[in-house]
């Protein structure tokens, strides 16, 4: 109510009606939702997954993803609607769409699967993704 959104010529122009915290909370968020609704049908969004490890691999399987990583069953991801996921070489997914929530949300429920762990650096990562290693045990 405190926050008008109106379209002029040269753009959108989102402006606030009082000066509390809260409606100034608003007014960025909303500018920043709409920013990125523009960002995403003019050049989308994308994030990349490495997978590492021996036998892990991804394959793709109709609006399905299909990854081995290590367990005893793959796992089957649906690929939801409005979002496109490509394998390049069984160890890199890519993933796209327009929504930069729904993107972002896809790639970190695949990477949950199996988080990179620190001593082999085995697992899925982003692709710009810093791994800090740890010392394994010390042999005597």
């Amino acid at each position: 109510e405190s926050i008008s959104v109106e379209q002029g010529e040269s753009g959108i122009c989102v402006s606030r009606l009082d000066e509390e915290k809260t409606v100034r909370a608003l007014h960025g968020t909303i500018r920043s939702l709409l920013a990125n609704l523009v960002e995403g049908v003019s050049k989308g969004f994308e994030r990349h997954l490495l997978i590492e490890g021996v036998g892990y691999r991804a394959a793709l399987q109709g609006k399905e993803l299909v990854l081995s990583l290590g367990f005893s069953h793959p796992i089957h991801y649906q690929i939801p609607d409005g979002i496109e996921v490509k394998v390049d070489g069984q160890t890199a997914v890519g993933v796209t769409g327009i929504d930069k929530q729904q993107v972002g949300l896809v790639a970190a429920r695949i990477r949950a699967f199996s988080p990179v762990e620190p001593y082999k650096g085995k697992g899925v990562r982003y692709r710009d993704e810093q791994v800090r290693r740890k010392v394994g045990k010390a042999v005597a």
